[in-house]
């Protein structure tokens, strides 16, 4: 089966995609294009999904620049391959022939570039880091490589949706506590719970950082199976471990 690869209009002409599960070498719980080194997976099968991956970005394997992501804002400027996987959860960089990528599974992978500047980033954005300032942090990391904010294309790949997100009322206070304005991203649930709409709330702090265009590819990972892991799905299963997606950007 070919990769699928999910792409916008806003990104191109640059090479991108948010990838599906689909084409990929894994099997059983992680069928599929699992690029998870951090997962169970056989490691041989993560490989040769990275490397299809490398191959549909047209760079070499060793130029999938990746992160050890901890869910926090933390934002480093990649000018050459790296060794090893630095701890933060976003990127940018100017220097052509280097992807950035992002790995989720029910996150917001959230690929940016600036056209005019030649400068792209790459974030995680979970509600933590979102929470944090993840994706106001990126956006000032590409502003001193020299794009400019009102220039800036910001698009959410796949992620998990608000039908599909329940959280409890110490979620929702967290949110509140930090802007009463937040409210407006839960909706009643059952039980005294709630609904928590992530790629609404990513939507909001990018256009609030003042870029120029920002948008969700509409894509939830928790309810299709059959082109996307997803973290929660996997814990409602009862299964052992879950895929990961990977998302890349590239000059």
């Amino acid at each position: 089966m070919t990769l699928e690869i999910l792409t916008s209009d806003r990104l191109a002409p640059l090479r991108h995609g948010f990838f599906t599960r689909r084409g990929g070498a894994s099997s059983g719980i992680f069928e599929g294009l699992n690029c998870g080194p951090g997962s169970s997976d056989q490691a041989e099968a993560v490989a040769l999904n990275r490397r299809r991956v490398a191959e549909a970005l047209e760079v070499a394997p060793e130029d999938l620049v990746a992160l050890h992501q901890v869910h926090s804002a933390r934002v480093i400027e990649v000018t050459g391959p790296m060794e090893g996987r630095p701890q933060a959860d976003a990127m940018v960089t100017a220097t052509p022939g280097l992807a950035l990528t992002i790995l989720t599974a029910d996150c917001q992978p959230v690929l940016f570039a600036d056209h005019a500047a030649g400068v792209i980033g790459a974030a995680h954005a979970g509600w933590r880091g979102a929470l944090d300032g993840v994706l106001e942090a990126t956006v000032e990391a590409m502003e001193a490589m020299g794009a400019r904010r009102d220039r800036i294309v910001a698009v959410i790949g796949p992620a998990i949706s608000q039908r599909a997100y329940e959280v409890g009322p110490e979620f929702m206070a967290s949110f509140v506590a930090d802007d009463p304005g937040n409210v407006r991203f839960f909706a009643p649930g059952k039980d005294g719970r709630y609904h928590f709409d992530l790629p609404g709330h990513g939507l909001d702090r990018l256009r609030r950082a003042g870029v120029g265009r920002a948008e969700w590819t509409g894509h939830c990972t928790y309810s299709d199976p059959e082109r996307f892991f997803s973290y929660r799905r996997s814990v409602h299963r009862g299964e052992a471990d879950y895929g990961r997606l990977l998302s890349a950007i590239r000059l």
